[in-house]
């Protein structure tokens, strides 16, 4: 057999044909790891929920507070009171914001030049702690008297000069209407008046009812009524919160002076 073999390399190397000789390489020095577990997702999931959590109350803690109608409470009762002391709300104190919550809240937006709004927010409620610029229709008009603002929709009744009563109001639509068999234009006329006949109560004519009227040229009347919308709507009477009208009715006699000035936007 060493014969036949080194016969056959002999040959082999002759002919020029170098054997091939399979060998393997040396295996490589490999390190095998454990394989790494899935992710406990049932770990992490408690985890952010509970961040989730936080972050929800963060958010509801930077929300501006909110009044609005409905609502009932302590926070209610002292924005009743700031508007009491504004001379802007003359209903009871009894924490529930109501309809004429919101119209006071209306006439202090609109005294302030803010945009009339249900909601009562920061802002309203650090601007009802100062005092409030009043722009006079009528200068030099006397002491007490009624002003009617039509452009900002706003009745003011003043006594040794200073607004003692500020009501939002809705005046004359000024439109054409004809109902009941009686037609006119819806119109609050401008100008300067006085109060010439007093109604008290509620009365009904061929328009509709009115409470506690103060008639202060031909029918046109300053009165309490259960529609006052922020746009101007009555068939030429200034309508009044109901129990805003209440105080009014007191507060102005016969033959006090009434002006009337501005126009509808």
């Amino acid at each position: 057999m060493t014969i036949k073999l080194q016969t056959f390399t002999v040959l082999a190397l002759s002919a020029g044909v170098l054997p091939f000789i399979a060998t393997p390489p040396p295996a490589a020095a490999v390190t095998v790891r454990p394989a790494a577990p899935p992710p406990a997702e049932s770990a992490e999931r408690p985890a952010s929920e509970e961040t989730e959590k936080v972050e929800k109350v963060e958010e509801v803690k930077s929300k501006p507070v909110l009044l609005r109608p409905g609502h009932r409470g302590e926070a209610v009762r002292s924005l009743q009171r700031k508007l009491h002391r504004g001379r802007y709300y003359f209903g009871r104190i009894n924490g529930v914001y109501d309809e004429q919550t919101k119209f006071a809240v209306w006439a202090f937006q609109k005294h302030k030049r803010m945009m009339p709004r249900k909601e009562v927010g920061p802002k309203m409620l650090a601007a009802l702690d100062k005092p409030v610029r009043h722009k006079v229709l009528v200068p030099g008009g006397a002491p007490d008297r009624v002003e009617i603002d039509l452009r900002n929709q706003l009745l003011t009744v003043y006594r040794d000069r200073r607004p003692a009563l500020i009501s939002h109001v809705s005046t004359g639509a000024e439109v054409r209407y004809c109902e009941n068999g009686r037609c006119g234009n819806a119109i609050t006329p401008t100008g300067d008046f006085r109060v010439l006949r007093r109604a008290p109560g509620w009365t009904t004519g061929p328009l509709g009812s009115m409470y506690n009227s103060l008639y202060f040229t031909g029918a046109i009347a300053m009165h309490g009524s259960t529609k006052v919308p922020l746009r101007p709507a009555s068939h030429g009477c200034v309508r009044v919160p109901l129990e805003t009208s209440k105080r009014l009715y007191q507060m102005v006699k016969i033959g006090e002076p009434v002006h009337v000035r501005g126009k509808i936007m």
